[in-house]
């Protein structure tokens, strides 16, 4: 370039006119040798790296290329070709020299803003791809660094624009504290809670949770900076407010499916006026019953032996088995038995206060098998076997009367 510089001096032409023919003649080499950096940043980055890329068995890699890392990285070549190339070709103009280098600053940050969001939302899927015992979720905090990072890239690309320091903007920005509060109130009151809740692992992806005040109940499917993304189980979506997950209650099912059980809790209301002792044809019936028959041949020698008093004509003075209490031996017998009851879990069959509605007996028991359907189908199996084997010991479920019941009353009347 001095070479030309001179030859064009030499040949008479005036120095204004030589100084513009070189650096037309600059500018021209070198946007040609940006646009070779630009191919050459392609065929080695994004060609040449994601065929690499297609021949390693690693994941994290695959990643990269699908988050369009390394297509982003390829921008910057050129860019640098620029931003080093000015004050070669504008050395006799140097407003020309920080002008184009403010352009190419400008870009090189844009473009490394855009490899840095690549970068991180490529950690954020390796780490939802690893097989960890307690994995929470690192978008939110992926979210905070992509905003603090872009806040300061766009005071520097504001400061390189106007060619003042990022001292004047950051001093600036005392006085708008109570604005930018009140803009990012919800990032940052996100940003507390995500923190909030990764400590003490109050939810993580993949956990099914319940939060009747906004409508959700189902599968956490993505935490962010702001928001908690569900799916409910009729396949809608409920965003949640991350803060809302501080400051209100919600139930999260996790515990529940690490157990490896899911409880069973629900009552039968009994006739309280069915209830009565057992009769001798009675207990010679349950002897023959295969869940009773251990329960009774324990029990009978006991009662015979506690029932040596000197007036036996007074049933006050007698130990008796009543029909409600074979009938609660008998329904943990069954559930003992069941394969689908978990055998090292709560197991419960209990009397509960009384009510108008009759005497509930609640079975509290928690199931082997989580599946949902599976889960409501164990259910429906025990409570149908239950049902229909109560009238077995001269109970009676108790139920409102229904219209079915006032028909022979009617009929007498008529």
């Amino acid at each position: 370039m001095e070479k030309v510089m001179g030859a064009l001096v030499g040949m008479g032409m005036a120095e204004a006119w030589a100084v513009l023919i070189f650096e037309m003649l600059g500018v021209t080499l070198m946007l040609v040798m940006a646009y070779g950096a630009d191919l050459l940043a392609r065929l080695l980055l994004r060609k040449g790296m994601e065929r690499l890329v297609q021949k390693t068995r690693t994941r994290w890699d695959d990643v990269l290329v699908e988050h369009y890392f390394f297509r982003r990285l390829a921008h910057l070549a050129p860019a640098m070709v620029i931003y080093l190339g000015a004050p070669a070709v504008f050395r006799l103009h140097a407003p020309g020299i920080v002008i184009t280098q403010r352009i190419a600053l400008i870009y090189l940050l844009m473009a490394g803003l855009l490899v840095l969001y690549a970068l991180l939302d490529a950690l954020v899927d390796i780490y939802r791809g690893q097989d960890l015992p307690h994995k929470g979720s690192i978008k939110a905090f992926m979210q905070v660094i992509k905003l603090v990072v872009t806040f300061f890239v766009g005071i520097t690309v504001l400061s390189t624009l106007i060619g003042k320091s990022p001292a004047f903007f950051l001093g600036s920005l005392g006085a708008m504290t109570a604005v930018l509060m009140l803009i990012f109130r919800d990032s940052i009151l996100g940003f507390v809670a995500g923190i909030q809740m990764s400590t003490n692992q109050m939810v993580q992806i993949g956990d099914w949770i319940e939060m009747p005040k906004y409508g959700a109940d189902g599968d956490v499917i993505d935490i962010s900076l702001t928001t908690v993304k569900v799916q409910n189980w009729d396949k809608t979506i409920s965003t949640i407010p991350a803060y809302a997950m501080v400051s209100d209650s919600f139930k999260n099912w996790s515990g529940m499916t690490r157990s490896g059980g899911r409880r069973i809790k629900r009552a039968v209301y009994i006739d309280m006026t069915s209830i009565t002792f057992l009769d001798e044809p009675m207990m010679d019936r349950f002897r023959r019953i295969a869940y009773l028959k251990p329960y009774m041949e324990t029990i009978l020698p006991e009662l015979e032996q506690a029932n040596h008093v000197e007036d036996l004509s007074e049933p006050l003075n007698l130990r008796r088995l009543t029909n409600i209490g074979v009938f609660r031996v008998y329904v943990a017998a069954y559930l003992r038995e069941h394969p689908k009851i978990h055998d090292s879990m709560t197991f419960l069959v209990r009397h509960l206060p009384p009510t108008d509605h009759g005497l509930p007996i609640e079975i509290y028991v928690f199931s082997n098998d989580q599946v949902w359907a599976n889960y409501e189908a164990l259910q429906a199996d025990i409570f149908d076997h239950i049902l229909a084997i109560i009238p077995e010991f001269g109970l009676r479920v108790f139920q409102n009367p229904t219209g079915a019941d006032f028909r022979p009353l009617a009929a007498r009347a008529s």
